[in-house]
């Protein structure tokens, strides 16, 4: 190794022309990297993976020397990049001169920039237009691994740059500012193994990753006050937030540390920094408030997973006692849970869950019915009786989802005094035995499993219990960041029009429409002042998320012999790729029932942004940022008699489904207002553990006249499903027009209790309906008539920001005499525009602070 290392760096040992910019390319470049990459790799262990556990440590090694990396990179550069004899030493080596007479500059290649870009960048007339990028770090390395760290000159922070720029900034790396001590100290309770920790917007503070925070230690007088100290840039603002959680070392040396957020601060504004003495002390007072204000919420799922089992009578009661002893008899049920120990492998390759020094497994039960809730707690010691009305569950947090024993105890409730005396288990009947590995390992994240109950003495068995079963994953792919927060947040406005599937359902209109759920659709909502559009995502069986209501569709074929009619034949459109969405003639079902190919007539002639099926991405490209979007997750309903939705009973994997869409929502989501919605109370259980950034709403029909009654109990009321959103601590409930039309008091109660109300269904097509909503303070309103009930307006989000920017250009010109109303200098407009989105209304920083 040594050899392949010294041969490295000796075959660059030659006499070099370093006036010739080229040379000075190959070296500067060569200890660049040299300095760099073994950092990198250092930092990120487990980053070479190629099988070969040999073959792995070889590349470690080589690439973490700076001799190797920077003279194998000058080797390769010098050999490739094209230059004369005299740039390369060539000469030097053959001892051949070259003679002043006859030779000249002006017959050599001068390096400038490599392989075409200067040819390039010369020939187009918009390259001197280009900005310096302000956030170049992010360019440099991913995850806020930077060799250097560059900061705007003169503004308070990056990110105010990213946008409206009119002049390049200046950077100066954080290598030749000045920078300070900073000692951070705040007070908190954790529990045992919890640590509390400091996360920012800079480099020394993990650039908002939980997995790059800092720790902070507790102080020896009370255990209670945690402190730590960073170096920052002197006179640089920087945002953080503290949260509490359990670092995870890895049990091999410089393995990767798991980071578990157990519970964070999530003010909208979070605090902030700008030091300008050689050392500073700063006391943040209590964890989780900030400006006297006391805002946490509970981490989501980084490395855990959450298994959750549940009890219930949607169908028909969950327990069945089959002994004519226990037939009259009232159960109590609580549930115990063991790891299942394993030994070690110590020769295992892939890192498993047991490669981390755990957690401790955690075992809470909650209950909600009409009436209300409770939230997650321990079991009493007996555990809770089953009701009717009651939906009973338990939520288990683990670090190996597959090695859980888990088994419920069942109890007499209603005991009498001659079993209770001298008995050591007093109205214990018998127990049932639970595998977690049996469900986990099936491949299915939801179903229901069926087990037997054995008497606690004959140990036969009297009966049997149905077990609903939910594993929630950790998002697969993407790590969130912790720079903001939207899943509880709301700002208090007039009541938002929301348009439904965009400008309106077109199957089921009686005038034409622009096509449903189509770019041209979401575009004229958006001109007719749409706060947020509608609209439905599943997946193709491709994975591509797409955009279209129904669960099927209709593909057209033709009989034989027969070259005119076209026969319809409904298909699910999981099973349709995203290739054959854009080529295929498909129809709405309703074309079915009607007889009507009015679709398949049509699509041909229209052009792509009326075409049906686009992808979510595309949607994302294609709507002004300005316009929310409340993406539905379209997920199967079962009805109260059986059936399914869309006659499909089975459909995705529900973990692998939520990271293909929320992936793609969290890349493509910037700045953009962005509110989730879903019938199937698991999905909006999902979203609210398997990320931090985005709200979901439980969108619920209630007592209806007009849909089926579905099997879930937690959907078959507003009042269960006010208190689910509550004991989820989601954003809030979108309750079906007609039932709240009957109950106006629900809105007012869903409010009062923190929640957020949307509505939907055709009764909000009705003028007088809607603003009998409005009076009721509802908070928003999904209807078809946007654009037949307004003209074309900015929406409400669009005028508050003008708002505000008038008022921030109004207080600049009076603190500055150089400012008029009719001009602003150029190097005052970003900061102008910065301010308005920054104190416009605490809401307009962006996303779904709405």
């Amino acid at each position: 190794m040594f050899g392949v290392i010294t041969a490295a760096g000796i075959s660059n040992l030659q006499s070099t022309d370093m006036n010739s910019s080229r040379n000075i390319f190959v070296f500067g470049f060569s200890m660049f990297c040299a300095l760099v990459i073994p950092h990198w790799i250092l930092e990120n262990p487990g980053f070479i993976a190629t099988g070969v556990k040999e073959l792995d440590q070889v590349l470690h090694i080589l690439l973490t020397t700076h001799m190797f990396v920077g003279g194998f990179l000058g080797f390769f550069l010098d050999n490739t990049v094209p230059g004369t004899k005299r740039e390369r030493g060539l000469l030097e080596w053959s001892k051949v001169h070259l003679e002043d007479s006859g030779k000249t500059l002006g017959t050599e290649e001068v390096y400038d920039l490599p392989f075409g870009i200067t040819s390039c960048l010369s020939s187009q007339a918009w390259s001197f237009r280009v900005l310096a990028v302000a956030n170049i770090n992010k360019l440099l390395m991913p995850h806020c691994i930077h060799p250097v760290n560059f900061y705007a000159v003169g503004c308070q922070e990056p990110t105010h740059i990213r946008q409206n720029l009119f002049l390049p900034p200046i950077f100066v790396p954080v290598s030749t500012m000045e920078t300070t001590q900073v000692t951070l100290a705040v007070r908190g309770e954790t529990s045992p193994g919890e640590v509390i920790a400091v996360v920012g917007s800079c480099e020394a503070l993990g650039c908002w990753s939980h997995q790059n925070a800092v720790t902070l230690h507790p102080d020896g007088n009370d255990g209670n006050t945690w402190t730590t100290t960073i170096t920052v840039p002197k006179g640089v603002v920087s945002k953080y937030r503290y949260f509490k959680g359990y670092f995870l070392e890895s049990k091999s040396a410089g393995g990767p540390c798991q980071v578990i957020v157990s519970m964070w601060e999530t003010h909208h504004q979070p605090r902030t920094m700008c030091p300008t003495a050689s050392h500073q002390n700063i006391d943040d007072g209590h964890f989780g408030i900030n400006n006297g204000v006391n805002c946490v919420d509970s981490g989501w799922l980084t490395c855990q997973t959450e298994i959750r089992l549940r009890l219930h009578y949607s169908k028909t009661s969950p327990v069945s006692i089959t002994k004519k002893k226990f037939k009259k008899s009232r159960f109590r049920i609580k549930l115990t849970l063991e790891g299942i120990e394993e030994e070690e492998d110590d020769e295992e390759d892939v890192p498993s869950p047991s490669s981390w020094n755990k957690m401790t497994t955690t075992l809470e039960i909650s209950m909600i019915s009409a009436n209300g809730y409770k939230s997650r707690h321990s079991q009493p010691e007996c555990g809770y009786a089953l009701e009717p009305s009651q939906w009973t569950e338990y939520s288990i947090h683990t670090m190996d989802p597959d090695n859980l024993e888990l088994t419920f105890e069942f109890f007499e409730e209603d005991l009498g005094e001659h079993v209770v005396q001298g008995d050591a288990h007093p109205g214990h009947v018998g127990t049932a035995c639970l595998l977690s590995s049996s469900f986990v390992e099936s491949g299915k994240d939801n179903g229901v499993v069926t087990l037997p109950i054995m008497g606690r003495n004959s140990r036969q068995t009297i009966g049997k219990v149905r077990v609903d079963y939910l594993v929630i994953r950790p998002i697969q792919g993407l790590q969130c960041d912790m720079s903001s927060s939207f899943t509880k947040y709301w700002k208090k406005r007039s009541t938002l029009d929301v348009g439904h599937r965009g400008a309106g359902s077109t199957h089921a209109a009686k005038h034409h429409r622009v096509r449903e759920n189509t770019i041209a659709s979401f575009k004229s909502a958006a001109k007719h002042g749409a706060a947020y559009v509608e609209f439905d995502v599943h997946l193709s069986k491709d994975a591509v998320p797409i955009v279209y209501h129904d669960l099927t569709c209709c593909i057209s074929t033709k009989k034989k012999n027969d070259k005119t009619s076209l026969e319809l034949i409904e298909v699910p459109v999981k099973d349709l790729t995203f290739d054959q969405l854009q080529l295929l003639k498909l129809a709405h079902v309703t074309a079915m029932k009607e007889n009507d190919n009015k679709d398949l007539l049509d699509d041909e002639d229209e052009i792509d942004e009326h075409q049906p099926f686009p992808s979510l991405s595309q949607i994302f490209h294609a709507i002004p940022e300005h316009v929310g979007f409340n993406i539905e997750l379209k997920w199967i309903c079962q009805m109260k008699d059986g059936s399914w939705d869309g006659n499909l009973s089975s459909y995705f994997n529900m973990n692998t489904f939520l990271d293909t869409v929320l992936s793609c929502v969290l890349q493509k989501g910037g700045k953009r207002r962005i509110v989730f919605s879903c019938f199937d109370p698991d999905i909006c259980t999902m979203v609210r553990h398997k990320q931090n950034k985005y709200p979901i709403l439980f969108l619920t029909q209630g007592i209806s006249d007009r849909y089926p009654e579905l099997m879930d109990i937690r959907c078959q009321t507003t009042q269960i499903a006010i208190s689910f959103a509550q004991s989820e601590n989601i954003l809030g409930i979108s309750a079906h027009t007609e039932e709240l039309l009957k109950n106006l008091t629900f809105i007012a109660d869903a409010q009062s209790k923190g929640l957020v109300v949307f509505s939907w269904g055709d009764d909000n097509n009705d003028h007088e309906n809607r603003r009998t909503l409005r009076e009721q303070g509802i908070d928003g309103l999904i209807y078809d008539s946007i654009c037949e009930d307004q003209g074309e307006q900015p929406n409400i989000f669009q005028v508050e920001e003008q708002h505000s920017l008038q008022e921030v250009i109004t207080e600049e010109t009076l603190k500055s005499s150089t400012c008029s109303c009719y001009s602003i200098p150029c190097s005052m407009a970003p900061c102008i525009a910065s301010k308005a989105r920054a104190g416009s209304a605490e809401s307009d920083s962006g996303l779904s602070s709405s």
